[in-house]
């Protein structure tokens, strides 16, 4: 079993080491290739601006991230083609069908930039072009592969000519039109063989030669030999949906619903979860996986140990079905806390409306669970990764709970995704995200950003005033943008278009969102009228900034409408990466 997906650069492990098995393939099934060119891979990738081709890297792994295959190919936007440089599979991979996958799987991004068509070369399987009878039958197994797609060489021209006289097997230019039945003219054909062998090769091959090459092309429209291996059968047809199907790891708590809070007025409810599953599930976007388990040090990292302690102990020690609700809120004093529960629970909590009872804990630790585990599927290579959990969590800060949340995985996620690099928090639930930012409020590696209502009107009402930015390290990476009562869509993308500006200017390795949906029409814990259509548009400004994205789900109590919103969030979230990436392959080619 294997996956494919784009490797974009090397600042995660499992990419930085996915090229590293890539360059190996090309040390072992290329032997003619200077050990420079392998190297300047990663550089390739992290810079396309030093180089005149984009270059575009698929691999095909499995899911521990052992590289099966890969292909190599470049984008030039300014001619409006691609160009399929290497294509292997590992030695011990052969035969599995990785080749004709990593092949199509070339073709549908080359047809989603829309371009002219995939150039490449291949050696020829003409015995006056190449001496040698073993290396002949190879070459009309690739060729004859190819022609299964419709992609043929080029014929009538120079493009055979060896640079050095005497040289043997020299290349065919094949051409694949990506099934648009298309002529290809010789002005764009051209253009074309003179970008491959100035670009390309403009350190081999002389001008002259060059020269003489694109002149010999004189057919318009260019010639493509007959098909020698399957007759004039039609090549498959390109399969890319608008999106990869599985594109996002889905980790659902699958004990979510053990946290059933039956009081009359308590809207976090299992149902949740479930309205949003039924919206997303059919759309094949999602890859659904497993939770795995995790320490408690990974709570104990971002929450006081004796507050996850006493949560814990309370928790376990309730009867089951029995709530307790906090109603004395002491003055804090570490040495003293309460002794009665109700009077103690205060002493963690921030409100009056948000229980301790037996399964709280169970399922608030089940929540971070979930969350790790999508944070190891972005660390795997997954470009998003979504935590559909509940209990929420933006709430709860360093030594207290309320707001419905207990620990917050959000703020877990990024803590632990700090050690590979700087992280952005965007909450752009309808709350103020307290809990992130106090957690995180004096250090410089984390940004929270957090867009929300005005705590002068709604909970929490002590923070996120827009004057708060940090203190020590951290001043300057918390940013607070409170807004009115009444906000609607197209006010909501001005604002969250300045909040993804704060967060580029901080330039992070990963992106965490706190999805709220509690901004939709008619929620009941909101007073804001955003629709299907704005978050779609929200999704599609956030997916557009091209960073690993892990979304955490947070609130959203409109039961009838939080899945419709979910599904148009995601979809526009992919819709704006796919933009993203045509649009830098256009300004870096």
């Amino acid at each position: 079993m294997f996956r494919i997906r784009r490797i974009h650069d090397d600042n995660i492990p499992i990419d930085k080491e996915a090229i590293a098995h890539v360059q190996n393939i090309l040390r072992t099934q290329f032997g003619g290739i200077a050990e420079r060119e392998i190297l300047k891979l990663p550089e390739q990738l992290r810079d396309p601006l030093k180089y005149r081709f984009r270059s575009i890297l698929l691999v095909a792994d499995d899911l521990r991230g052992r590289v099966k295959g890969f292909a190599l190919f470049f984008y030039v936007a300014d001619l409006n083609f691609c160009y399929l440089d290497y294509i292997s599979t590992a030695q011990k991979s052969m035969g599995r069908g990785i080749g004709g996958a990593l092949y199509a799987r070339v073709r549908d991004e080359s047809h989603v930039l829309n371009t002219m068509g995939l150039f490449f070369e291949c050696l020829p399987d003409d015995p006056a072009l190449c001496s040698d009878p073993a290396i002949l039958k190879e070459n009309a197994s690739r060729l004859r592969f190819y022609e299964r797609y419709g992609a043929r060489p080029v014929i009538n021209t120079a493009y055979e000519t060896p640079v050095k006289p005497g040289d043997d097997c020299p290349p065919y230019l094949v051409y694949d039109d990506l099934r648009t039945g298309k002529a290809l003219s010789r002005k764009s054909a051209r253009e074309v063989v003179r970008a491959i062998l100035e670009r390309k090769y403009g350190s081999y091959c002389p001008s002259d030669y060059v020269e003489m090459v694109v002149e010999s092309f004189k057919d318009d429209p260019v010639l493509l030999r007959e098909p020698r291996y399957r007759g004039k059968e039609s090549a498959p047809e390109i399969t890319h949906s608008h999106f990869e199907k599985g594109s996002i790891a889905l980790v659902v708590n699958d004990q979510h619903q053990i946290h059933h809070v039956h009081e009359r007025g308590y809207v976090e409810s299992p149902v949740r979860i479930d309205s949003i599953l039924k919206q997303i599930l059919p759309t094949d976007l999602f890859q659904k996986m497993e939770p795995r388990r995790f320490s408690e040090d990974h709570i104990k990292a971002v929450h006081e140990s004796r507050f996850v302690d006493y949560l814990k102990t309370v928790c376990m020690n309730m009867d089951p079905g029995s709530s307790v609700y906090p109603y004395v809120f002491p003055i804090r004093n570490a040495a003293r806390p309460p002794r009665e529960l109700p009077i103690r629970a205060g002493y963690y909590c921030i409100d009056t409306f948000t229980p301790l009872n037996r399964n709280a804990y169970l399922a608030a630790r089940r929540g971070v669970d979930c969350t790790l585990t999508a944070v190891q599927a972005i660390l795997r290579g997954y470009r998003f990764a979504y935590a559909l959990i509940r209990p929420p969590g933006h709430h709860a800060e360093r030594r207290s709970f309320g707001g419905f949340c207990y620990f917050n995985s959000a703020a877990v996620a990024a803590h632990f995704l700090s050690v590979y690099g700087k992280v952005a928090v965007l909450d752009i639930d309808y709350h103020h995200g307290n809990g992130t930012q106090d957690i995180f409020y004096d250090r410089s590696d984390v940004l929270t950003v957090s867009i929300h209502a005005q705590p002068r009107l709604a909970y929490p009402y002590f923070s996120g005033f827009e004057d708060e930015k940090g203190v020590g390290m951290g001043n300057g990476c918390n940013v607070n943008i409170p807004l009115p009562e009444h906000v609607d869509g197209k006010r909501y993308g001005e604002v969250l278009e300045r909040a993804l500006k704060s967060v580029k200017r901080f330039q992070p390795k990963f992106l965490i969102v706190a999805f709220g949906l509690d901004t939709a029409q008619g929620d009941p814990t909101g007073t804001w009228s955003l629709r299907g259509s704005d978050f779609e548009s929200n999704g599609r400004m956030i997916g557009s900034t091209g960073y690993p994205t892990l979304v955490v789900q947070e609130g959203g109590y409109r039961t009838r409408y939080l899945g419709v919103n979910a599904r148009h969030f995601f979809v526009g979230l992919l819709s704006g990466f796919q933009g993203m990436k045509s649009r830098r392959l256009s300004m870096h080619s």
